[in-house]
């Protein structure tokens, strides 16, 4: 069966724009106009990947992104005509996988298509051969069921929080800029904003570290980018 993406988005014109492009790249394409309709065939046909306009009627997109993400991690590339931060935090909080603002490049788009399904299939393989328990002190990563615990209970993260810190915490106290953080962690190759990496660290820190301030476990090298501790032990697994 070929790669399917779903494109929900309450513009007629960029849903053909897209559904043109991304056939024309061997994708079967699934379309919406609305978030209800959105929601419902992101559960029913289970796509590779889904394109996620914001503003829509019925329900807009980071509804959409927050009831997909209850039940599946499929890629989720959010398209909005605005380039506020806060909306891109809210997406990347909500469990989004990348963000694009309109206007966009067609070729730049289907170039992030490429690198999110990329990244998945990736992630797959990764998931596969890294399971285990990662124990630093008392903090303990679980890579089999995607969980963090400090002193045994349970930390909220969103599924790219828990990616930066399985990432991390798998490197022992190799440091890796923000620019490698993307193309490991997001799959962004070129297109990628630094600040993104900047922004999830921070909200990353205020739950994972006892103070956020001073922080034990995803630490910052200046000048240079992050990496993890491994004061507290080796992050052998148990």
């Amino acid at each position: 069966m070929n790669t399917r993406i779903l494109v929900v988005d309450d513009e007629p014109r960029i849903v053909d724009i897209l559904a043109f492009n991304l056939k024309k790249e061997g994708y079967e394409v699934l379309t919406a106009h609305d978030g209800e309709a959105g929601l419902e065939l992101a559960l029913k046909e289970e796509p590779d990947l889904i394109l996620l306009d914001i503003m829509m009627p019925k329900m807009d997109g980071y509804e959409v992104c927050k009831r997909v993400r209850e039940v599946s991690q499929v890629p989720i590339i959010m398209l909005t005509a605005r380039a506020d931060e806060t909306d891109k935090v809210v997406s990347f909080d909500l469990g989004a996988d990348d963000y694009v603002v309109k206007p966009f490049g067609v070729r730049e788009l289907m170039s992030r298509v490429m690198a999110n399904l990329r990244r998945r299939g990736v992630e797959i393989k990764k998931e596969a051969a890294t399971g285990g328990r990662l124990t630093f002190g008392e903090l303990v990563v679980d890579l089999d069921m995607f969980e963090a615990r400090r002193n045994g209970e349970l930390i909220d993260l969103t599924r790219r929080e828990f990616e930066v810190v399985r990432f991390l915490a798998t490197q022992n106290t190799q440091v890796f800029s923000r620019e490698a953080l993307l193309k490991e962690v997001w799959g962004f190759e070129f297109f990628g904003d630094v600040r993104t990496v900047d922004v999830t660290i921070r909200r990353l820190r205020t739950k994972l570290e006892p103070s956020p301030e001073v922080p034990t476990y995803v630490l910052t090298k200046r000048g240079v980018g992050y990496h993890f501790t491994t004061e507290f032990g080796d992050g052998t697994g148990q």
